[in-house]
């Protein structure tokens, strides 16, 4: 039975990214697109790429009809999601792609993005939507959260080694370079090709970055105590791509043997051969997550290397594996394409 979905915020890149992963989908069907600053528009004005498909037209949000809709993308900036999905039909079930509802603590949520929370009952419904770990929750949810693009990354790395005890807690460092698409569409003066292009710059150093939110909720509740780590993300000019390094004391054949187990059957996470590392461009338009392990040249320490594209497994495409569960539809409908290489 085809199952109808509508994109809120269809005119930004993750949007884009959806209508472009659903178009493939053997199930689904964009039944409506809104973008309410390009309302009344083709999505091939908007999107020349995505010409070819048979889409409907931008709307309002308040012009979506939801009566014949089964689930709904939201892929609207922060602080506004909220409000939107507290006006949905309860029958309509919701993949969140902003960070109004990853954080459960409605004190989080405000320490990280400066405001209070104005859906505190929906938040406290949403399941966290890194998929791997949160599967069978999200089975059953009404709503869930996507997670961080960055947030992601770093977890994907990181999780089995804090749940299995094999790295020191308190020495954990993420150094993550971050492609541009991660800052959305928007006129940014810091994302002009004349000032990002032959240049790289990190950001948020010092721990302010808003996904540290995520990577302490998370990786506490692992460990059972608080757990923080040193996280710096670097702007980089590419387009899509997120590569993570990352620093702990643990022994690498260990770290290796932990990992290859955890994601032995996962679709979507490839553990590389101990001593190998991954690249962006290994990932690039995918929903694969790639991780290589390293041992260092000092005795007792080790190097996790972590690649996903940030508008697919990073985002749109981890929000199409959670519908597809939430569906009761095949995990891996529409997501099984390949990279692109080069």
């Amino acid at each position: 039975m085809t199952k109808n979905v509508a994109i809120l915020g269809a005119s930004g890149y993750t949007g884009a990214e959806l209508v472009r992963l659903i178009a493939t989908h053997p199930t689904m069907k964009i039944a409506a697109l809104s973008g309410n600053s390009k309302a009344g528009m083709q999505m091939s004005q908007v999107y020349p790429h995505l010409r070819h498909l048979d889409l409907p037209r931008l709307t309002m949000i308040e012009d979506v009809n939801f009566d014949a809709i089964d689930l709904v993308f939201c892929a609207l900036p922060h602080a506004t999601s909220q409000q939107v999905i507290a006006a949905l039909p309860s029958s309509v079930k919701v993949v969140d792609l902003s960070a109004d509802f990853r954080l459960r603590d409605p004190a989080d949520y405000k320490k990280w993005y400066g405001q209070d929370h104005a859906a505190t009952d929906l938040q406290q419904e949403a399941v966290y939507g890194l998929t791997e770990f949160y599967r069978e929750e999200i089975r059953a949810a009404r709503l869930v959260a996507g997670t961080g693009c960055n947030a992601a990354t770093g977890q994907y790395a990181l999780r089995p080694l804090i749940a299995a005890g094999v790295i020191d807690l308190d020495r954990i460092v993420i150094d993550l370079k971050a492609a541009v698409s991660g800052a959305g569409r928007a006129l940014k003066e810091n994302l002009l090709h004349a000032e990002l292009s032959e240049n790289a710059h990190g950001y948020a150093v010092g721990g302010t970055h808003r996904h540290l939110g995520e990577f302490d909720q998370e990786f506490s509740a692992i460990a059972g105590r608080p757990v923080k780590v040193q996280f710096t993300p670097h702007l980089i000019p590419a387009n899509r791509g997120i590569l993570a390094t990352i620093y702990v004391d643990g022994d690498a054949a260990t770290i290796h043997k932990t990992l290859a187990e955890c994601y032995g059957a996962e679709p979507f996470v490839e553990v590389l051969p101990l001593g190998e590392t991954p690249a962006i461009k290994h990932v690039r338009a995918s929903n694969f997550c790639h991780i290589g392990v390293v041992a260092d040249r000092i005795a007792g320490r080790a190097i996790v290397v972590a690649t996903l594209d940030n508008l697919t497994k990073g985002s749109s495409g981890q929000a199409l594996q959670n519908a597809n569960l939430m569906l009761g539809l095949d995990e891996t409908a529409g997501l099984m394409a390949a990279p692109v290489y080069p």
